[in-house]
């Protein structure tokens, strides 16, 4: 086995990117050829071999600094950063909590190859590249010198300009003649240039943090627009002076936010002198004692940005483009099919490449074969300029006069799951564990050109061939799994997401073979479609819906399959570029006699699916038909859960035809039994689609016109007033559930969190329930978002909750609430696995009432969801949490 160390987190602003694509390449790398090691790297430059239950935490501070290192903090989770200079004591001291302290000189100990997936500063700038060097550890990508040109946007403008490349109109502006007041000379320096729109962007950030559109004259907007990607904040001491507490806290909450504003720590130079503040109790006393003293403070991230880019904005199609070195000739770069990324008048921010559905990717852009070839080889001749090696990626602009404008070269692409990286190497057939593959192999002959004496990397690279030829030979024994995903309802997007995490996962394992099946429907009736690694690994469900049924294999994409076949050969056994075609279950069953069902809402949690695979002898996992039809139905089951003696929230049903025939009679009954504000949510939906908090019966009337309305497309002002953002799911339905908000009351604290279990049957045919800790979810409202709960480095979860802060209250209550979980799954007859939603009242003498949300018994399966954080604290990994799952299935 080779020991692939793969390098995480780091101090960058996308510190969380860089955690989750560490996570995707732990997942899908080989398990029959690789053992991964995962290096931890902590944002003050520590070095952890993480214990790997962790890897599967949503965010970095989930985990890290621990929990019991940061009980003042409250419901705000830090960075170690946050927390001051720490001794080498405490910061041990943490890192023993997660792991153990890996000192560099014994890296190489650990491991034999080092894959990055860290981005920004430390990570793709030449530095661990160049420490990696040193220590002889052969390492993924570009090397120091590719890396140092490939970090900084303003020398790559510079070089690319000189080679003749089209280049935007930019203007380059340094933090210093900026913080030294030439604002004002430097916008009409802007203006007389470049003119509107203009784009302003740090010169050495990605996924688009710190980027702003300035569309026309606006001083104003220019000026935070370069503060935001100096990362910087000029705080007016008479405008914060008129802030009420609540004002204040929240400003500088906002600031603290590491993706989109300056995080923490921030840095004052205040009369000559530096302060640094880790806190935002620290600084908001700061800002109220000295404000009275002085006009106002700029305020500075620890990672402030040196130069900022100003550039046209340009009217055109966007894409992205990989480009990868031939196997046979590494002086040879090969552009893979280049992605248009359609996502109407919104920057391309973190929010639209991160979460699932907001952004298409079309590929190939949709232009004339010409200018496909000119995009092509336009990236490869920039590869070779900029001296890349191995991978890149390659953003750009083919403008609406046919012009092709290259922009933002990367040497280290995002490894999200349906990231780029991935996406176009779908489409000549490699699939993420084969493409991880292919990575590590030509990132080891490219050390070898370029270190030739080195005979640890000649071992490697011999011994890896070895294990890749003995792969090969045992996958016709691998276990045929149907994993079924997709649907039609405002949750199929989180269902792709869920489905290709089984399918990853399965693919990397020694046991499974996964056969991709996408679900949708013709009317009323459910189609199958058995489907390729490149439909697979679209962005969306809406993507994979198109691309089926509008399905034919692009002239270009063809000629670059052939250009690469030799290269998909040497990864790939099988043909995985098939057309979709549609399957009936009668044939699927021919295939496997098991299926995971990967599908969330209706179809597939209501049990009509579940009677389907039942008729062909199809095994699935999770609940019977039975339980799957109470459990999709909120109002009915918690009607049946009040009845068994179990707390739950008061409900009032409200239909179409009722409300729309007797609109006043149905206020009227809603006003006796509730009061504002109440929570208002879908009955068979789940994932925060359309669960509101309404405040006032306006809102209510908003919301009925909404959800009631008779087409799909929402009424934008209507939208507005709900809150409802972008592309936000707002599904069309007959009925809506109202429910009191449930609040703390007379209890001394109360905590949202969500249970998952496993249900087995023992030899007598019996239920085993394992209950799992539950986490405790942080939201930033009454309602966990999509974002809290789907978007790396959104949300956040404490696994286990926190009930309390004494060892034994915090047992006896986690006990208690598990029974109540458990009698909750009995009631339902629950089979398999499930996860349970509610609300923890916890009063004196740790007293506790359990008030339960709802049931998913198909809970969400992507890559971070925090059912993988519970299983782990039982010694799960998530592939055996999976393995469980099905071995289950296969019992019932």
């Amino acid at each position: 086995m080779i020991k692939v160390g793969i390098l995480f987190g780091g101090h960058s602003q996308e510190r969380e990117v860089s955690f989750a694509g560490g996570r995707t390449i732990y997942d899908n790398l080989n398990k029959s050829i690789f053992l991964p090691v995962p290096i931890f790297i902590d944002s003050i430059g520590n070095f952890i071999l993480l214990n790997w239950e962790h890897i599967y935490k949503g965010t970095i501070r989930d985990f890290y600094p621990p929990p019991q290192f940061t009980k003042y903090y409250n419901n705000y989770s830090p960075y170690i950063e946050n927390l001051g200079k720490l001794s080498t004591e405490e910061q041990d001291n943490m890192m023993l909590c997660v792991g153990s302290k890996i000192e560099l000189k014994d890296l190489n100990l650990l491991i034999d190859f080092a894959f990055l997936t860290l981005h920004g500063a430390y990570g793709e700038d030449g530095k661990i590249q160049g420490l990696l060097e040193y220590l002889q550890i052969p390492y993924s990508g570009s090397g120091i010198l590719s890396s140092t040109i490939g970090i900084d946007k303003n020398i790559q403008k510079e070089l690319m300009e000189q080679a003749g490349f089209n280049i935007a109109k930019y203007v380059v502006i340094k933090r210093k003649d900026w913080i030294n007041g030439h604002c004002g000379k430097i916008y009409e320096a802007v203006k007389e240039k470049i003119g509107f729109p203009f784009v302003v962007k740090p010169a050495t950030q990605g996924s688009s943090i710190g980027v702003s559109v300035i569309k026309q004259n606006d001083n104003l907007a220019f000026m935070l627009a370069v503060e935001k990607a100096l990362f910087t904040k000029w705080i007016d001491s008479s405008q914060w002076l008129k802030l009420n507490d609540k004002e204040k806290e929240s400003q500088i909450l906002n600031l603290s936010d590491l993706k989109e504003n300056l995080g923490l720590p921030i840095n004052i130079n205040y009369n000559n002198q530096l302060h640094a503040f880790y806190s935002t109790t620290e600084l908001i006393q700061f800002l109220n004692t000295y404000s009275q003293q002085c006009d106002g403070f700029i305020l500075e991230s620890i990672n402030a940005e040196h130069t900022v880019i100003v550039e046209a904005f340009i009217n055109g199609k966007e894409f992205s483009c990989i480009v990868i070195e031939d196997v046979d000739d590494h002086n040879k770069p090969i552009a893979l099919p280049p992605t248009e990324i359609i996502k109407g008048d919104e920057i391309f921010d973190y929010r639209s490449k991160y979460l699932p559905g907001l952004a298409r990717k079309i590929t190939p852009i949709d232009t004339h074969e010409e200018n496909l070839k000119n995009i092509r080889l336009n990236c490869e001749r920039l590869f070779k300029l900029l001296h890349f090696d191995v991978y890149a990626r390659i953003d750009g602009f083919l403008s609406n006069d046919g012009l092709i404008y290259l922009n933002d070269p990367n040497t280290t692409s995002g490894m999200m799951p349906s990231s780029f990286f991935f996406h176009q190497a779908a489409e000549i057939g490699l699939n993420p564990s084969q493409f991880i593959t292919f990575i590590i192999r030509t990132s080891l002959s490219k050390r070898i050109d370029q270190n030739p004496g080195i005979a640890s990397y000649q071992k490697t690279i011999v011994a890896l061939n070895v294990l890749m030829q003995n792969e090969k030979k045992s996958t016709n024994s691998k276990q045929p799994v149907a994993v079924i995903f997709g649907g039609y309802s405002s949750e199929r997007h989180i269902s792709v997401e869920s489905g290709r995490n089984i399918y990853e996962k399965l693919f990397s394992s020694k046991k499974y073979h996964p056969i991709p099946i996408f679900l949708t429907r013709n009317n009323h009736d459910l189609q199958f479609f058995q489907i390729p690694i490149n439909l697979l690994l679209k962005d969306n469900a809406d993507d994979i819906a198109h691309k089926i049924k509008k399905w034919h294999q692009n002239v270009l994409i063809e000629k670059i399959i052939d250009e690469t076949q030799h290269i998909v050969k040497l990864y790939s056994n099988k043909n995985q570029l098939l057309a979709p075609h549609q399957i009936s279950l009668q044939e699927l069953s021919k295939l496997t006699n098991l299926a995971f069902i990967a599908l969330h809402g209706r179809p597939g949690e209501d049990g009509v699916l579940q009677l389907m695979l039942e008729k062909v002898n199809i095994k699935y996992n999770g609940s019977n038909a039975t339980t799957s039809a109470l459990t999709i139905n909120k109002f009915n089951t918690n009607n049946l859960l009040r009845e068994k003696g179990f707390f739950v929230a008061k409900n009032y049903l409200v239909q179409k035809t009722n409300w729309q025939q007797n609109l006043s009679g149905e206020l009227e009954k809603i006003k006796q039994q509730f009061t504002f504000p109440l929570i208002i949510k879908p009955t068979d939906d789940g994932c925060s689609s359309a669960v509101k908090k309404i405040d006032n019966e306006t809102d209510l009337l908003t919301y009925a016109k909404l959800i009631f309305r008779d087409t799909d497309a929402l009424d934008s002002s209507l939208a507005a007033q709900l809150h409802i953002q972008p592309k936000e799911e707002f599904p069309l339905k007959f009925e809506f559930l109202i429910e009191e908000l449930i609040t703390k009351g007379n209890a001394k604290k109360m905590i949202e969190i969500t249970g998952g279990m496993l249900v087995s049957k023992d030899k007598q045919n019996k239920p085993t329930y394992i209950i799992f800790e539950a986490s405790e979810a942080l939201a930033n409202s009454a309602i966990l978002s999509l974002e809290e709960k789907f978007l790396a480095g959104q949300g956040q979860n404490i696994t286990p909750a926190r009930y309390s802060t004494t060892a034994d209250a915090q047992k006896q209550i986690s006990n208690e609430v598990k029974k109540v979980l458990e009698a909750v799954a009995k009631t339902v007859n629950i089979n398999g696995y499930c996860r349970i939603d509610a609300f923890v009242k916890i009063f004196d003498n740790h007293k506790i009432e359990v008030v339960i949300i709802e049931i998913n018994t198909l809970p969400g399966m992507t890559p971070a969801t925090c059912i993988y954080h519970q299983a782990a604290i039982e010694g799960l990994q998530p592939y055996q949490f999976i393995d469980q799952i099905l071995e289950i299935a296969q019992l019932n």
